[in-house]
């Protein structure tokens, strides 16, 4: 890489909104330019395809930009969604030689990508990188967990709320452009995928979007569009 490319790089990298979340964050210049390196940015189309399930691992990427679906086949050949990914996310299996879902971009979106077998050797001489990816390892693992209680244990109210604030709340930490001063939520998935996030039927999600708005804990100007007028209320029903 030239030097102006390596300059170039550098302000890009101290200019990203999600430089202090990413997993690059601890990385001195002169590491930041070793990793630049070895990746590349990619612009995604929404809808457009990023990770295959199954498939040699490849690639891992860290999100920038948009918000992006994991998804799983199931037996009966169903797509089903597992979870979200947000800026400051990383996506992928370092050190793993399979994908163990499918990546989709919902929105619009940018990512960093590294080559699978680059980006492992990079980690393995550099433990800062390496510790943080255990860190989000173990983030993950936490997140995985209060899905699972999410999905099993609690009411359709309780599911809806939940989803909304914890949307709210990432969309606010890593791109807070999306979220306007009355957190008005735009969002990334139709009522369907809602539904099918949730576990829940489009009909049990669309009569919970109706009660809450009734309810004076949020509007609904758009099918795609959320407004949180009552947080505190709708954080007394994801309870």
């Amino acid at each position: 890489m030239s030097a102006t490319t390596q300059q170039r790089a550098r302000h890009f990298c101290e200019a990203c909104s999600i430089r202090n979340r990413a997993i690059c964050a601890d990385l001195d210049n002169g590491e930041i330019d070793l990793l630049n390196g070895i990746g590349r940015r990619r612009a995604l189309k929404a809808g457009e395809q990023l990770l295959w399930e199954g498939e040699e691992a490849v690639l891992v990427a860290n999100v920038i930009e948009g918000v992006l679906k994991l998804s799983t086949q199931t037996a009966d050949g169903r797509a089903q969604i597992l979870g979200l990914v947000y800026p400051s996310d990383f996506l992928g299996r370092p050190f793993g030689e399979t994908t163990p879902y499918g990546v989709e971009a919902l929105t619009d979106a940018h990512v960093c990508v590294f080559e699978r077998k680059d980006f492992d050797r990079f980690a393995r001489e550099h433990p800062r990188l390496e510790h943080r990816l255990l860190e989000r390892t173990l983030a993950e693992l936490d997140r995985t967990r209060r899905w699972m209680l999410l999905l099993g244990r609690m009411s359709a109210e309780q599911k809806l709320a939940s989803f909304l604030l914890e949307m709210t709340d990432r969309l606010a930490d890593a791109a807070p452009a999306q979220l306007d001063h009355a957190q008005l939520l735009v969002l990334p998935l139709s009522r369907q995928q809602i539904a099918d996030v949730l576990g829940l039927t489009i009909e049990t999600v669309s009569r919970q979007f109706t009660r809450m708005k009734a309810d004076g804990l949020i509007d609904l100007p758009s099918r795609r569009e959320v407004v949180i007028v009552d947080r505190a209320g709708l954080e007394e029903r994801a309870a």
